[in-house]
């Protein structure tokens, strides 16, 4: 069996990956009656004791004490103190946990230039530690928020840090992006800057939008009969509620990351658990990136909630797979229906048969354009286990050229302030920071969105033959 660790930087990449650490302990448990350490369990944890207990009340057997595969790293103590009050504190110890008291002031610069300086050293020595408690150390999972400083300087310090330190590790980032109306005025700035470094570290980049995940949260508690807000939202919840592993009152913004923490949850599970047709991590990377900078897979998740928080009738295979590839499942505003399908994958989970999919799949192909020299660019993943209170769940990930249009728009927002020099001094008083990588960062963002229009063009002119891209 495989290992895999989780990287959280910043308050958001934290808050949402101790949700899934939350989720999935409540997963093995469900699955895991015996409590026992096993192969699912050691993908993501590790028994750091194993004595044997002295079997009172006829319990005789090893205990159990279970560590996370994991480092956190925020510039502010706020986030992973609350995380050390709450239940995740038994699976988390200091040696896992890396703070400052100042933050980063939602600047870039500061996140990746001063504090990555300053701790580089550290983060690769604890990283490193880690690492050595894996036997098949396959894939790190970094999470972090786009907008803010700490999530996007020092984040994307981290991911060189992993190419540099791990260069054989698969690296697969899922990335925050705030909304048009987010209310960090320097985030279009922040978020630029990081699209650089995700373009040119990353092995794969899942793309989510704060804005889409307002949008399916409204959507679920739209589905409660008419309840008040928030009253959908089970602490117990599996999909769309719980605080996970933080202490104190319920945030708005707690349903929104739990359906990013379910995408983790859903994206690791064949890594976790057997099923009939497995997906190794390592061959997202290989089969959806035919080109090694467009990386970016649009996720698509359904259900988006549990049958339990939303009375409705449990939906039908077929009307899943249909769900994953409309725009109201999808974790970006965009829609692949109208732009071209570079790859494609689709992860199963629970009692679904490997006929059940290639029907879908010859449903659907008709209706999805495809780069001519993948027709068939097709990756599937079944996995026995059902997530917790669901017969089945599908997540979609879209190699697929509307991720330009979210580009495209955040770009135009980089360059609404940037013509105006409006907050520059904030960066360029930071040590190391200049002006020029302003302008290297959005020149190749511009880059990516061109070559995601010339791919995107094949389809409008119907070239039969796209020409390849010339992709260093």
């Amino acid at each position: 069996m495989t290992q895999s660790i989780v990287v959280q930087v910043g308050q958001c990449g934290n808050q949402v990956g101790c949700r899934f650490w939350d989720l999935a302990l409540r997963e093995h448990a469900h699955v895991n009656k015996g409590g026992l350490y096993d192969d699912a369990l050691g993908s993501f944890f590790r028994n750091v004791d194993s004595r044997r207990s002295d079997g009172v009340g006829g319990l005789g057997g090893r205990i159990q004490h279970l560590k996370a595969r994991a480092l956190l790293v925020d510039m502010e103590e706020g986030v992973i103190n609350q995380i050390l009050q709450g239940p995740l504190r038994e699976v988390l110890d200091d040696a896992q946990l890396l703070t400052d008291v100042s933050g980063s002031g939602n600047n870039w610069a500061v996140g990746h230039m001063t504090y990555g300086s300053a701790y580089s050293e550290r983060i690769s020595e604890q990283l490193r530690k880690t690492a050595e408690h894996c036997d098949c150390l396959q894939c790190f999972f970094l999470i972090h928020s786009m907008g803010g400083g700490t999530g996007s300087g020092l984040g994307t310090k981290v991911l060189s840090l992993l190419e540099d330190d791990f260069p054989g590790v698969c690296r697969i980032v899922t990335s925050m992006f705030p909304s048009a109306e987010d209310d960090v005025i320097t985030s279009p700035y922040n978020s630029v800057l990081a699209m650089r470094e995700l373009t040119e570290h990353a092995d794969c980049v899942l793309p989510v939008e704060n804005q889409s995940l307002v949008d399916m949260v409204n959507k679920i508690n739209a589905m409660s009969h008419g309840a008040k807000p928030g009253s959908v939202i089970r602490r117990d919840g599996t999909l769309a509620s719980g605080r996970g592993g933080l202490a104190g009152a319920e945030k708005p913004f707690d349903a929104m990351n739990n359906i990013v923490a379910n995408l983790l949850l859903n994206i690791t599970s064949s890594a976790r658990f057997e099923g009939s047709l497995n997906m190794d991590l390592n061959e997202i990377a290989m089969n959806l990136v035919p080109f090694p900078q467009l990386h970016y897979l649009v996720p698509s998740l359904t259900p988006l909630y549990t049958l339990a928080d939303v009375h409705v009738p449990p939906r039908r295979l077929d009307q899943m797979f249909s769900d994953a590839f409309s725009r109201d499942h999808q974790l970006i505003r965009a829609d692949p229906r109208q732009h071209l399908y570079l790859a494609c994958a689709l992860l199963l989970r629970g009692n679904v048969q490997v006929s059940d999919l290639r029907r879908n799949i010859e449903r659907l192909k008709p209706s999805l354009s495809f780069v001519s020299w993948n027709q068939e660019g097709w990756k599937t993943g079944l996995c026995s286990v059902p997530p917790v209170g669901h017969s089945h769940s599908l997540l979609a990930l879209a190699n697929n050229t509307c991720v330009k249009q979210t580009f495209t728009d955040l770009r135009e927002r980089f360059l609404k302030l940037y013509r105006k020099k409006a907050h520059l001094h904030h960066y360029l008083q930071v040590e190391g920071m200049e002006q020029s990588l302003f302008s290297e960062a959005v020149s190749s963002l511009s880059s990516l969105i061109q070559q995601y229009h010339h791919l995107d063009a094949t389809r409008a002119t119907l070239v039969p033959d796209a020409p390849r891209l010339g992709i260093a």
